[in-house]
């Protein structure tokens, strides 16, 4: 598959006129080509620190990736935006599938790439994901030595979320075993077909009676706030069957032995909240969300900063899970910035 960049500037937000861009592409070791956007700051000079971004999940590098990116490259950073396998302007067939494992590679891939870059210090490299990706970008960290920090942003883990239900609402036996049904039903349908059926872009309209999550979602991709033509969320989703290989993972077997800095932000409103909650407990042994039922807006940490070792976890006030992708009065650069710096020893 020959990848097909676009040139003009198709982004959700303005460029900055603080920071150079332009489009790369590298493989992974599936041989699978990824597209990326790589953001410098103007005034750069000798070797950058630099940081792989991506997410959210079904998102593209035009929405809140390529913001978080442009805007750590304002503040010296090297940062590149990357589309995963399978979705926006990356390589690999079929379209719109995913897995935890070819997430990770396509994190370790990115590191590869960056780490051979004549501009970049290898040394001082850093990776963040966003919401689905703020999960992976864990998975990643439990595996990949040559960072040096990790962020992980409004984050979800989408194999609890796959085989346990929003909530941990399906978190039965016998639950599993319908989803597990429905999806290998489907598996023969597509067969027969000859194509993967979409679902799971977000629903438009939205009916009153819906979540305010689901309103917030709608807010962001499907107006002109967020919209872009290539995200799945935008449009159609991904294929379902997609949705086996989460449900049959967990991607923080070993977060507990994770050694390198870990920064967790969370918006105090947002209702996947309990997703950040429970993986700092499983990151540094603490047991507060042990036995307790997630529910929407709830939570068992505090506002604020919370830090046990090299690990912190930060409650954004009065901020939604949709704020940390684009509301700059709620996602915290500055706390970002510091502790990237300070785990990077810049």
């Amino acid at each position: 598959m020959t990848l097909q960049l676009t040139n003009e500037w198709d982004k959700v937000f303005k460029k900055s006129d603080k920071v150079n861009h332009k489009k790369v592409s590298f493989k992974n070791h599936f041989g699978i080509e990824l597209a990326a956007d790589i953001y410098t700051p103007k005034e750069a000079s000798g070797k950058l620190p630099a940081i792989a971004i991506c997410g959210p999940y079904g998102a593209v590098k035009e929405q809140s990736s390529g913001l978080y990116a442009q805007t750590l490259a304002e503040r010296g950073f090297l940062a590149l935006a990357f589309d995963p396998s399978f979705t926006g302007e990356s390589g690999g067939e079929t379209r719109y599938m995913t897995s935890p494992d070819l997430n990770v590679e396509d994190y370790q891939a990115a590191i590869d790439y960056l780490s051979n870059l004549d501009e970049v210090d290898p040394d001082k490299l850093a990776i963040i994901g966003i919401c689905g990706w703020g999960g992976m970008v864990l998975h990643t960290a439990c595996l990949e030595t040559r960072v040096k920090a990790v962020v992980a942003s409004t984050m979800y883990d989408m194999t609890r979320v796959a085989g346990n239900g929003y909530f941990d609402a399906d978190d039965s036996k016998e639950a599993r075993k319908k989803a597990r049904a429905a999806l290998n039903d489907q598996r023969t349908e597509d067969y027969k077909n000859g194509h993967y059926k979409l679902a799971g872009g977000v629903i438009d309209p939205v009916p009153d009676d819906a979540p305010e999550f689901l309103k917030d979602y709608h807010t962001y991709y499907k107006t002109p706030r967020g919209y872009h033509k290539r995200s799945l969320n935008s449009n159609d989703g991904w294929a379902i069957q997609t949705n086996g290989s989460l449900a049959n993972t967990r991607i923080l077997t070993y977060a507990n032995e994770i050694d390198t800095p870990i920064l967790i932000i969370h918006g105090e409103k947002a209702h996947s909240r309990y997703n950040s909650e429970t993986a700092f407990d499983m990151i540094t042994g603490e047991t507060k969300t042990n036995g307790v039922k997630p529910e929407p807006y709830t939570g068992v940490y505090p506002l604020g900063s919370t830090k046990i070792g090299n690990k912190e976890l930060y409650i954004v006030k009065d901020a939604s899970h949709v704020d940390l992708y684009d509301n700059f009065d709620k996602i915290p650069f500055d706390k970002i910035e510091n502790f990237l710096k300070e785990s990077l020893e810049i």
